[in-house]
C-alpha cells in the first residue's frame, strides 16, 4: 500500500505543488486542542528530520516514508487520536492525503540538533517558524529544548526557544516546549529523567518568553509525576519516547493523566511501530486510557 501512497504524493508534488496550500486553506480545523475525552492524544512523527530513524532495534525503521505515512493514517483514522506533531514534509503529505481533517496540528520547529552529532545541543530552528504555523492554519509549534549546563550552546538554545514562544503567542498559537536537563556522556547527549531533573527543566521552560499564556510543556515520565506536575501550572502533555514495555507504560500514563494539569499524551514511535505490528490496536489501547 505504501508504494501507491508514495506514487500519488510524488505525482502531486511534481505537477501541482500549490495543492499543499490549497489543502491547508480548505482543511477543516479542530474545534479545540483537546478531544471528546477532555484530553489530547497527539501522535508524534518529527524524528526523521533530526536523523533519528530507529526504533524497536531497527536503526532505519522510519526510513520508508510511504510506510510511515500509512502508519500515521491508521493512527489518525481513530477519532480518539485528535492530533499530530511533525515537520513540514510529513504534515504536507498528510494534508494531501486528507488525513488532517478536524485534527490538532503542531509543527516541529527546531531540528538542527542532529542525533549523534557533535553539535546536538545547538538545536537551531530549521523547521517551522511561527508565521508558517499560523499561515498553514495549524494550532501550534513544538520546540525541543535540551539544557546542558556543560555546553556553551545552551544559552542560545534558551534564547531562541523564548523567541519562538513569543512569536507563537503573538499569533495566538500554542508553544509546546519539550525541555530536558541533558549532559554529554562518552560523546553522546543523555537526558536526565530523574524526578528532580524533570522538575527543574519544567521550571526553566515555564519561564521562557515574555508571556506563558500559550505555553504548554511536553515532559517525559518521571518516577514521581505528581512532583513534576506540581512544578508548573502550565498545561502539560506526557511524551512517550522509546517504550519497551507498553503495558507498564500505560499504567504510568494513566497515573499521569489523573493529575490536574496533565492534559494529554504525545506519543510516536512506540505506537507507530509496536512489537506486534498492529498500529490500530496500539492506538486503541492508549485511547482507552483517555
Amino acid at each position: 500500500m505504501h508504494a501507491d501512497t508514495l506514487a500519488r504524493l510524488a505525482e502531486t508534488r511534481l505537477h501541482r505543488p500549490a495543492a499543499i496550500a490549497e489543502a491547508a486553506y480548505a482543511r477543516k480545523k479542530a474545534e479545540g486542542p483537546v478531544g471528546p475525552s477532555g484530553k489530547c492524544f497527539v501522535i508524534a512523527a518529527d524524528h526523521p528530520a533530526r536523523g533519528a530513524l530507529g526504533t524497536g532495534g531497527d536503526p532505519f525503521a522510519m526510513a520508508d516514508r510511504g510506510d510511515l505515512l500509512d502508519r500515521l493514517r491508521i493512527a489518525l483514522d481513530h477519532p480518539g487520536c485528535n492530533g499530530v506533531l511533525a515537520t513540514a514534509d510529513i504534515l504536507e503529505d498528510l494534508l494531501l492525503l486528507g488525513s488532517l481533517e478536524g485534527k490538532v496540528v503542531f509543527g516541529s520547529m527546531n531540528r538542527a540538533g542532529l542525533a549523534g552529532s557533535s553539535f546536538e545541543i545547538d538545536d537551531r530552528f530549521t523547521g517551522y517558524d511561527a508565521a508558517a504555523v499560523a499561515a498553514m492554519g495549524f494550532d501550534g509549534g513544538k520546540m525541543l529544548t535540551r539544557i546542558a549546563l556543560d555546553d556553551p550552546a545552551t544559552p542560545s538554545v534558551l534564547e531562541h526557544t523564548a523567541r519562538a514562544v513569543n512569536a507563537l503567542a503573538e499569533r495566538g498559537r500554542i508553544a509546546m516546549v519539550e525541555p530536558f536537563l541533558s549532559q554529554w556522556v562518552d560523546g553522546k547527549v543523555v537526558n536526565d529523567l530523574s524526578t528532580e531533573a524533570v522538575v527543574k527543566s519544567a521550571a526553566i521552560a515555564s519561564g521562557l518568553g515574555t508571556t506563558s499564556a500559550y505555553t504548554w510543556l511536553k515532559l517525559p515520565t518521571a518516577p514521581d509525576m505528581a512532583r513534576v506536575a506540581a512544578a508548573s501550572t502550565l498545561p502539560t502533555v506526557v511524551l512517550g519516547g522509546e517504550v519497551t514495555d507498553i503495558e507498564a507504560q500505560r499504567e504510568s500514563w494513566a497515573e499521569s493523566l489523573a493529575l490536574p494539569n496533565v492534559v494529554g499524551l504525545t506519543v510516536g514511535r512506540s505506537l507507530l511501530y509496536p512489537a506486534d505490528g498492529d498500529v490500530a490496536d496500539a492506538i486503541e489501547s492508549v485511547v482507552n486510557l483517555l
